[in-house]
């Protein structure tokens, strides 16, 4: 059984691993990655390989930060095309439906079939089942591969769309409420109400003060791919729809929580000492 993830990111290389322990040789395409990503793909038991190799796999996922995947459909489609060799394609990225069925249309009727993906959940660890892997438009249950061998795979009955929709309503709900906390949490701080605001957040709505406590620091590393997601969000919305204009702004929050990490992390900082309890400006 040989199966290709392209994306040795922590998702790629979580998904990559969990198939090679249940006996799948996952191979990749690692060229123009970083020393960092060889040696993360790796680890997982994953074997670099050219595009030639990727296209003869029976399975090809495309597991890439949302801005790549039409840049990675691209160049799996042109491979394939060259050699002549018909396969499954699975994008599982946080992409609208428009952009899917932009990916579908690459690899038109010639190329084999395309299936709509999308991860709901974190990286799978050991002993934990992982996350959820939604799949659209697969009548011949060519994603049964992957349940077979240790993912969580849940069919949506519908055409290409259908679970990338899923993805942006709830990535739109997560995301967009860490989002919301950030940027609250951020004002309260520049305004002096902020020790205020956590302790009446701590009283009130305890649940939601702890998702903003454990996920606010968990999106740091993350916010720099999270911008393309809420850019697909808003558009997957439309521009009749009041809420896209919501998601545009959560494009330049995490924007600017991206550029803040790679500063030094001011802000960040801010944003951790009140959540630890040890920022006092206000009472």
């Amino acid at each position: 059984m040989e199966i290709a993830v392209i994306g040795a990111g922590a998702m790629g290389s979580a998904i990559a691993r969990r198939l090679v322990e249940h006996g799948v040789r996952v191979v990749t395409y690692l060229e123009g990655r970083s020393a960092s990503t060889v040696e993360r793909a790796k680890a997982a038991g994953m074997e670099p390989v050219g595009l030639d190799v990727i296209a003869a796999s029976r399975l090809i996922l495309s597991i890439v930060p949302p801005a790549e995947a039409v840049a990675v459909a691209e160049q799996v489609a042109a491979e394939l095309r060259r050699s002549g060799i018909r396969t499954t394609f699975m994008d599982c990225n946080a992409i609208s439906p428009k952009t899917m069925t932009a990916v579908a249309a690459i690899f038109g009727r010639d190329c084999g079939v395309v299936l709509d993906g999308s991860i709901i959940g974190g990286p799978p660890k050991p002993g934990q089942k992982g996350p959820k892997l939604y799949v659209s438009g697969d009548a011949a249950n060519d994603s049964g591969v992957l349940a077979d061998h240790g993912l969580q795979v849940r069919r949506i009955d519908g055409a290409i769309g259908a679970a990338s929709a899923l993805k942006m309503c709830y990535a739109g709900i997560n995301k967009g409420v860490t989002g919301l906390g950030t940027a609250m949490l951020l004002a309260a701080i520049r305004s002096g109400a902020d020790a205020a605001l956590k302790r009446e957040l701590q009283e009130s709505l305890p649940d939601l003060d702890a998702k903003f406590v454990h996920g606010i620091p968990d999106m740091y590393p993350k916010a720099y791919r999270w911008v393309a997601e809420m850019e697909e969000i808003s558009e997957f919305l439309g521009e009749d729809d009041p809420a896209a204009l919501i998601f545009k702004g959560m494009a330049r929050l995490y924007r600017e929580m991206a550029r803040d990490r790679e500063d030094g992390g001011l802000l960040a900082g801010q944003l951790d000492k009140l959540n630890s309890g040890t920022l006092n400006s206000g009472t």
